[in-house]
């Protein structure tokens, strides 16, 4: 359902894959009933462990792999229930940062072929107005006009992910989809890089989708965050709840595991996680975090918590529903 302000609603999504690799045959349960909103100008971090769902989420959206369940609605239009012909015209609307900058640029293309081809696709400008809003892109990212009429391969990274950012908003999207669009960079040119997508997010009004593992990015750039696991969003809440009281013990262990310590304060205890993730393919009972979990009680085999209201803005999967004593 879409809620009202909400640029992107996902409600109910189930996206699963038939893995045929002989003994490990069966069905990976990707993203597991994933509900989330984000509203006009908003910026909603997702962060979770590799594996956990996040790119595959953020690729159902874009109806790039199939839904077995679930809407994902766009602007107040139900996407799923459309046809490829139809929401060609739409893709305008939601657009993409992939993490490899150097995956995802044509390398047979020049910059400003990768600019104005989907300008002229979608926009349905001339040719010689598609290469002016071409130029004024690649200043808008930094990038000098003059380099139009080079290949990918002549970039670095960190100038190629500004080129992959000036095509994602060529067409004027509503929504960024990122999808750790600085994991493969420098350090130095990654706070350029957000830097440069906060600037954008707020010049043009966008709202964003940034998917990360990385806490301290996530931190930086988001308004509210999701907390993913096995499939599920365990927690989800403004960016000073998640940070400062976090509910769930996943959360917890997440933050606890990365936060620089205050010289000044006394030291904390950090509880580290015991084992590995269940198999994506196993039929998973009860909460899939219990077997990690130092806080897992009997009724957590059997009750596999939903989100549940820990706050006006604050939400929570865990049977204890925030009541513990999180060290």
């Amino acid at each position: 359902m879409v809620t009202g302000g909400s640029v992107l609603s996902v409600d109910g999504m189930i996206v699963t894959f038939k893995n045929r690799g002989g003994r490990n045959a069966g069905i990976v349960h990707a993203v597991n009933n994933v509900s989330l909103d984000i509203g006009k100008g908003e910026t909603a971090g997702l962060v979770g462990e590799s594996g956990c769902g996040k790119t595959t989420l953020s690729r159902a959206v874009l109806r790039l792999v199939p839904l077995q369940s679930g809407t994902v609605t766009v602007n107040g239009r139900d996407w799923t229930a459309l046809n490829s012909g139809s929401l060609r015209p739409l893709r305008r609307e939601v657009q993409m940062i992939f993490q490899n900058p150097y995956a995802s640029l044509n390398p047979r293309m020049t910059v400003h072929d990768l600019l104005t081809e989907p300008i002229r696709y979608h926009l349905h400008l001339s040719k010689k107005e598609s290469t002016a809003r071409a130029v004024m892109l690649l200043e808008s990212v930094g990038i000098e006009s003059r380099s139009m009429r080079r290949f990918p391969h002549e970039f670095s990274g960190g100038q190629r992910q500004r080129i992959a950012i000036a095509r994602a908003i060529s067409t004027d999207p509503i929504l960024l989809i990122a999808d750790e669009p600085v994991s493969s960079l420098d350090v130095s040119v990654q706070a350029q890089i957000l830097n440069l997508l906060m600037e954008l997010r707020s010049k043009m009004g966008l709202s964003m989708l940034f998917i990360s593992h990385d806490l301290s990015i996530i931190k930086h750039i988001s308004d509210r965050v999701a907390v993913m696991y096995l499939g599920k969003i365990v927690e989800i809440g403004t960016r000073d709840e998640i940070f400062s009281n976090p509910l769930h013990p996943y959360t917890h262990t997440l933050l606890n595991a990365v936060t620089v310590p205050d010289l000044s304060a006394e030291p904390r205890s950090v509880q580290p996680l015991q084992g590995e993730p269940p198999s994506p393919l196993a039929d998973i009972t009860g909460c899939p975090f219990r077997s990690r979990c130092p806080y897992a009680i009997d009724k957590c085999v059997s009750t596999d918590p939903a989100l549940e209201n820990a706050g006006a803005t604050h939400h929570v999967a865990c049977i204890r529903n925030g009541h513990i004593t999180l060290i």
